[in-house]
């Protein structure tokens, strides 16, 4: 990791928060396989669309390692909604599959600031919506599906679960890779790693004010840490990362869902820093954590190892 931020820092390329989010898109899309695994080789991969509710065609890619039904885990790609999409967190749901012996569906919800909050949330429970009904028409099991997300991702896919409660749509499992859950950058972490480790604090005021207006975080659909009430989601299974600015929030996550009565599998990856998932060529972590939640992924989906 630490080979890895040296040579971040040695790069000559300007920091996302000073560019348009044009040039930010544009500039992740092109550094953000650099560090990534081999593509898995899987017998589906197929890209489909799911109508949004204004409607929009939302672009989805599907994975799977068997042509047979499978159940299905949901991904929503990270990237502060501003920047991220099906390509750049492609290696990320390949090995989540390979390795879990389910179907993956990534899915391009709309980035801000075009499509601010609550956009990239409706969005990804349209998305879970549809699913959950229409799996069946894209060769998947839908009574067994479970959502997941890193980062910004992360936080849409918890906010889901919580909506999925509400609908009474049974999920098996939300997935939580560094998930945003906090309103503000108050946690000690955010001072502790703020500088210099992948996620500045200037990367994240930026990833804000692009997306949602400073009135609306108390929001809990942008910080799922505010709900009033979590008893009845889905179990979660949350990896962290321990040199990350928003790793007390993801930790008061998981206090706060097992103080209502859900069951929480936590794994904080030592030594790394924020989007290391996506560093499987250069950080074991990163393997390790694929490991880990597509195991987690496999039990509660009732998936044999493939």
């Amino acid at each position: 990791m630490r080979s890895v931020l040296q040579g971040m820092a040695r790069a000559t390329y300007p920091p996302i928060h000073s560019l348009t989010a044009g040039e930010a898109r544009a500039a992740y899309e092109r550094g953000a396989n650099v560090l990534e695994l081999p593509k898995a080789r899987l017998a589906r991969v197929e890209d489909f669309t799911i109508p949004a509710r204004d409607g929009g065609a939302l672009p989805a890619r599907l994975y799977a390692p068997a042509g047979a039904p499978l159940p299905v885990l949901l991904y929503f790609h990270g990237g502060g909604y501003t920047v991220g999409s099906i390509a750049t967190h492609d290696v990320v749901c390949r090995e989540l599959s390979r390795l879990s012996g389910c179907a993956v569906v990534s899915v391009d919800y709309r980035l801000a600031p075009e499509h601010p909050f609550p956009a990239a949330v409706h969005d990804a429970w349209d998305a879970t919506w549809w699913l959950a009904r229409h799996a069946g028409e894209v060769g998947l099991d839908g009574r067994r599906l479970a959502v997941g997300g890193d980062s910004a991702g992360g936080t849409l896919a918890a906010v889901c679960a919580i909506m999925a409660r509400d609908a009474g749509l049974p999920l098996a499992l939300q997935v939580l890779f560094y998930p945003g859950t906090a309103p503000a950058r108050e946690a000690p972490s955010h001072e502790r790693h703020g500088r210099g480790l992948v996620l500045d604090q200037d990367h994240i005021d930026w990833f804000f004010d692009q997306y949602i207006p400073l009135k609306q975080r108390t929001d809990w659909r942008f910080a799922p840490l505010l709900a009033d009430e979590l008893e009845g989601v889905a179990p979660a299974w949350i990896g962290l990362a321990e040199y990350d600015p928003v790793v007390d929030d993801g930790l008061a996550y998981a206090d706060k869902l097992r103080a209502s009565g859900v069951t929480v599998d936590l794994e904080i990856y030592r030594g790394v820093t924020h989007e290391f998932i996506k560093m499987g060529r250069a950080v074991r972590e990163a393997r390790q954590a694929h490991a880990d939640a597509a195991r987690a992924i496999a039990r509660a989906l009732e998936t044999p190892d493939p």
